[in-house]
C-alpha cells in the first residue's frame, strides 16, 4: 500500500470515475456528522445513478480524501429564484482521517477553480444546517455568503442557503 500523502500535498478535484468511485465509497465521516453529511457511500451511489449530476472526487496528491456532487438547478437548494447558471453543491464531505488539517477550504477552492476554468457556473449554492457550526465556518471561510434564506424540511432540519460567486471577479 502506498504511503499516505502529506497534508501539504496539492488538493485537486476530478470527476469520479469507476476506480475512484470504489475508493470514495469507503470514505467515512465522523459518526457525529452523519446526521448532517449523510453516508458517503450512499451519496456516491446516488450520484452515480443520477445522470443529471456530476459526482466529483477530492484528491490530496493521488489519494481520494473526499467527495461531493454538483447538480444543475438551484431549486435543489433554494425556494427562491436564482440565476440559471447556478449549480448546487451537495454531499460535500471529507473522510474523517483527513478532517481538521485545512483540507476542506482547499477542496472548496479547488472546486471553484475547476468550475471557473470550465465556465460551468456563475453561482454555487449549498444548504448547511444552522447548528453545524464547523461547516458554517468552513463555507464562510471559502467565500460563501449567507443569503438569509432558510430552507425547511428534510431530516436535517432548518438549513441556511449559502451562495458563492464563481469566476475571475470572485477570485476563484
Amino acid at each position: 500500500m502506498p504511503a499516505a500523502p502529506a497534508a501539504s500535498a496539492p488538493v485537486r478535484v476530478l470527476p469520479l470515475d469507476a476506480g475512484r468511485a470504489e475508493t470514495a465509497r469507503a470514505l467515512r465521516v465522523d459518526p457525529a456528522q452523519v446526521a448532517w453529511a449523510g453516508d458517503i457511500a450512499w451519496n456516491v451511489q446516488r450520484a452515480l445513478a443520477d445522470a443529471g449530476c456530476e459526482p466529483m472526487a477530492v484528491l490530496l496528491g493521488e489519494t481520494v480524501v473526499g467527495f461531493y456532487r454538483l447538480d444543475p438547478g438551484a431549486s435543489l437548494v433554494s425556494r427562491e429564484r436564482l440565476p440559471a447558471a447556478t449549480l448546487a453543491l451537495r454531499a460535500f464531505a471529507l473522510d474523517r482521517r483527513w478532517q481538521g488539517l485545512g483540507l476542506g477550504g482547499r477542496a472548496l477552492a479547488a472546486c471553484c477553480r475547476d468550475l471557473a476554468s470550465r465556465g460551468r457556473a456563475r453561482l454555487l449554492g449549498l444548504n448547511v444546517h444552522r447548528a453545524n457550526l464547523a461547516a458554517l465556518r468552513l463555507y464562510r471561510g471559502a467565500d460563501f455568503v449567507d443569503s438569509g434564506e432558510l430552507v425547511w424540511g428534510g431530516r436535517a432540519g432548518p438549513q441556511s442557503l449559502l451562495l458563492r460567486a464563481i469566476g475571475p471577479a470572485a477570485g476563484a
